[in-house]
């Protein structure tokens, strides 16, 4: 197990290995295993970037984020701005539904909102529009809305795992609250595993994934 000096070591050696940000201006405090990023980056991009090199390390139980994002001259736009490009980026987007979200902007912080019916299509808007010039933050509050009751869910989830061949369909308990799916069981891979949770999230209106399947050689 490492300690707290070795976490730290491990994770400001990965934000220096990481090409997209600038890892200069960014401080790294580690306490029990809970890493907390500190500073100053120059995009949006840059931070999450930033977040998801920490988390890359081994050890990090938890991170807290106190970074904020001070954009460069070239690189500020006011509100309207931003938000035009967010609706164009948004409509050229062939996953999305037409007019499905709403967008406000606010000192360079954009909140999306509205419903869709596939995890895939909040995973794109987000995406989208994270690298866009000006954009600060992105504040989700994208509902996915089922479409089905709970049992059609589970049905359709059960019958594609056996439409794809899957060896221990069979074995694979499925339940559904509301929005959220959990599986579990056994299988005897590690590739079944991951078809399994895939094929779990291909299902319409799923919002999460609950993942307790275990794989037995």
């Amino acid at each position: 197990m490492k300690t707290d000096t070795q976490l730290q070591s491990d994770v400001i050696a990965e934000l220096s290995w990481e090409p997209s940000i600038n890892s200069e201006d960014i401080g790294v405090e580690v306490k029990d295993g809970i890493v907390t990023l500190a500073g100053h980056v120059s995009s949006y991009a840059e931070k999450i970037g930033a977040e998801r090199a920490a988390m890359r390390v081994a050890g990090v139980k938890a991170l807290a984020v106190e970074m904020d994002v001070r954009l460069a001259g070239s690189s500020t736009r006011i509100d309207a701005d931003i938000a035009r490009s967010v609706d164009n980026v948004l409509q050229w987007t062939t996953y999305l539904p037409k007019d499905a979200i709403k967008i406000k902007v606010e000192s360079g912080f954009v909140t999306l909102s509205g419903e869709l019916v596939w995890e895939y299509q909040r995973e794109a808007a987000v995406s989208a529009i994270r690298y866009l010039i000006g954009v600060k933050g992105v504040n989700d509050q994208l509902v996915i809305k089922p479409k089905v009751s709970a049992p059609l869910v589970k049905a359709d989830i059960q019958a594609a795992l056996k439409r794809r061949a899957l060896k221990d369909a069979n074995e694979i308990s499925v339940s559904v609250d509301g929005a959220g799916v959990t599986l579990s069981g056994k299988v005897h891979s590690w590739s079944e595993r991951e078809l399994a949770t895939q094929t779990a999230w291909g299902s319409p209106g799923v919002r999460s994934v609950v993942d307790h399947i275990t794989v037995s050689y």
